[in-house]
C-alpha cells in the first residue's frame, strides 16, 4: 500500500507509504519516553502496542488475543504503569510538536484555542484518582468524567494541538491559562488572539487575561438582566459592561455583538445578537464572529481523537493521559504529513489537497503496517 505524494525539497513526486506514517508516530513517543524494562521486551513493543490500540479504537485485553507479535495484556500493563504522571504532563508539548514544530513560524502570530474534552467514566473514585474524576452534566450514562483540557492553534493548514493537560480539581481555570501562556512564550509563538469558550466566563479568568495583556475572544454568557438587554437588537455595536462575581469582585469588559439574519437556518428567522468578549484586538464585529468560529477546529479535534482513542476501563489517573496522549498525537501527525507531502506548490497563499490523504486514510496506513509487524492471528473453527 502506498500513495503518490511530494517530495518538498525537489518537488518530485515520491511515494508515501505506511512506513513513514508509522515512524512519525513513534519517533514521538521513543525520542521523548523511556520506560526501564528488563528482558527482551522494549519500549518500541509497548508503543506499537498503544499505538495499535489507538488505531484500532480497542483495548489492551483484545489487542493481546488478535496478534501474535504484541506484549500480553500482563506485561503491557505492568510496564505502562511505569510512566510517570509528571513526566508525562512535563513532556506532552515535545511529544505532541516532536513533528510540527519545524513548521511553524516564530515571527507570526497566531490565533489559539483552549477548550476541555470530557471522557466518560464509570468505575469508581478512591485516594488515587479522586482529585482526577471531575462531576458535570451527565453524558453517556454518567455524570464523571476524566477531563482534559488542550491549547491548539486554529489558523488554517495549522491545526496542531499543541498541549494536552489532566484536569485537576485542585487546581482553577486560571492556573492552566498561566500555563498554557508560559508555553507559548517558552516556544517562542506569539499570540494574534486566544479564543475561549463559555466554561471561561468569569470574572477571575478576565482580569488574569486583561493584567496579562492577552487579546482574547470569549462569547457572553446569557445570565442576568442587563446582559440579556445587552443582546437585543438589529445591529452590530459594541457596549461597556461590568462583570461582577459573588465575592463582589468586579471587571470592566468591551462587549462586541454581530447580529446575523437567520433567513430560516435551524428553522428560524429574524436576527441573532452574537455577543463576545473582546479585548486587545479592533476588528469589526462580524470579523470578530468569523474569527471565533475557527475555534470549532478544536471540536474537530475532539472527534478525530475520539476515532484513535483506545479504550480502557482503568482508574489509573497516569495511564489514561498516556493514551489520551497517543490519540492526540496520532492528529497532530496526520497534519504534519498532510502538510508536508500535500502542499500545492504555487505562488499565493499556502493551500494543502486535503481530500489526497485524510485522516480516515493515515489511519487505514498505519493499521496496514500494524498487522504486517505484529502479525494478526487468524481464528479458524473447525465445521463438523
Amino acid at each position: 500500500m502506498s500513495l503518490l505524494a511530494l517530495n518538498p525539497n525537489t518537488c518530485a513526486k515520491v511515494e508515501l507509504r505506511p512506513k513513514e506514517c508509522i515512524d512519525t508516530v513513534l519517533k514521538s513517543l521513543t525520542d521523548n519516553i523511556t520506560i526501564n524494562i528488563n528482558g527482551s521486551l522494549t519500549c518500541k513493543d509497548l508503543f506499537y502496542a498503544a499505538i495499535c490500540m489507538a488505531v484500532e479504537n480497542s483495548s489492551v485485553h483484545s489487542m493481546s488475543k488478535h496478534y501474535q507479535e504484541i506484549p500480553c495484556e500482563t506485561s503491557t500493563r505492568y510496564h505502562l504503569k511505569k510512566l510517570d504522571l509528571e513526566e508525562l504532563i512535563r513532556l506532552n508539548e515535545k511529544i505532541l510538536l516532536q513533528d510540527p514544530i519545524a513548521t511553524l513560524n516564530p515571527e507570526k502570530k497566531y490565533e489559539f484555542a483552549i477548550d476541555i474534552t470530557n471522557d466518560p467514566y464509570y468505575g469508581e473514585t478512591d485516594q488515587s484518582n479522586e482529585n482526577y474524576v471531575i462531576r458535570g452534566q451527565a453524558k453517556k450514562s454518567t455524570n464523571s468524567f476524566y477531563s482534559y483540557i488542550s491549547l491548539s492553534i486554529i489558523n488554517k493548514n495549522e491545526r496542531f494541538t499543541i498541549s494536552v493537560l489532566p484536569v485537576e480539581r485542585s487546581k482553577t481555570t486560571v492556573y492552566y491559562l498561566n500555563y498554557f501562556i508560559d508555553m507559548i512564550n517558552d516556544l517562542d509563538l506569539k499570540i494574534k488572539v486566544l479564543c475561549l469558550d463559555r466554561g471561561f466566563y468569569s470574572v477571575d479568568v478576565f482580569e488574569f487575561l486583561q493584567n496579562k495583556g492577552i487579546p482574547h475572544i470569549t462569547p457572553v454568557v446569557r445570565r442576568g438582566n442587563e446582559i440579556k438587554r445587552l443582546l437585543i437588537g438589529r445591529s452590530a455595536r459594541s457596549a461597556e459592561y461590568i462583570m461582577k462575581n459573588p465575592q463582589k469582585k468586579e471587571v470592566r469588559l468591551n462587549i462586541v455583538i454581530d447580529v446575523k439574519y437567520l433567513k430560516g437556518k435551524r428553522n428560524k428567522t429574524g436576527c441573532e445578537n452574537l455577543g463576545f468578549v473582546v479585548y486587545g484586538i479592533k476588528w469589526k464585529p462580524r470579523k470578530i464572529s468569523n474569527v471565533y468560529r475557527r475555534r470549532f477546529a478544536i471540536e474537530s479535534s475532539y472527534r478525530m481523537r475520539n476515532i484513535v482513542k483506545p479504550k480502557t476501563s482503568t482508574r489509573d489517573v497516569t495511564l489514561r493521559y498516556f493514551f489520551a496522549l497517543v490519540s492526540f498525537l496520532l492528529r497532530n501527525s496526520w497534519l504534519s504529513i498532510q502538510k508536508k507531502h500535500f502542499t500545492i506548490v504555487k505562488q499565493g497563499p499556502q493551500i494543502i489537497d486535503e481530500d489526497k490523504f485524510r485522516f480516515d486514510r493515515f489511519i487505514l496506513f498505519l493499521g496496514e503496517w500494524l498487522r504486517r509487524k505484529l502479525k494478526i492471528q487468524l481464528v479458524v473453527q473447525c465445521l463438523r
